[in-house]
């Protein structure tokens, strides 16, 4: 069985940001940002809300949508709506949204996430900032190798 956790994925070049967070924190809206910011990017497509499914594949992180979410992400004040989305994506960013320990200026350290043993470029972000200008910034660096 492959595990899920509370996260939101989408598809951004050929790295995929998951977006981890409470409940109300920002995910999909998060999510919704990074799709409507296309002309900037490269490809962009969804590839969960809510409920990621995630598994390890050749020293990488995967992540799939959990089935019964498929193509499905919630648009806050109008309801759940149907996307286009990508069946399965290399991880290559975590985003943490509100969450007590993001840092101005962290440690080498507060920048990496280990997810079943993958480390992954993290990006903390505090409550109540903006989190789409850093997003689009650690997406251009490169991944940890």
């Amino acid at each position: 069985m492959t595990p899920t956790i509370h996260a939101t994925t989408v598809l951004v070049g050929r790295r995929a940001v998951l977006i981890r967070g409470a409940a109300g924190a920002g995910k999909s809206t998060l999510a919704l940002r990074l799709l409507e910011a296309t002309p900037g990017l490269p490809f962009v497509r969804l590839v969960a809300d809510d409920r990621t499914a995630i598994a390890v594949a050749g020293g990488r992180l995967l992540a799939a949508p959990a089935d019964p979410l498929a193509g499905l992400i919630e648009v806050r004040g109008l309801g759940i709506r149907t996307l286009p989305y990508e069946p399965v994506a290399v991880v290559g960013l975590v985003v943490d949204l509100a969450t007590a320990d993001a840092e101005r200026l962290p440690e080498p350290a507060g920048r990496v996430a280990t997810i079943l043993g993958i480390q992954l470029r993290r990006l903390g972000v505090h409550p109540g900032h903006d989190p789409l200008p850093g997003v689009l910034s650690a997406l251009a660096e490169p991944p940890i190798p």
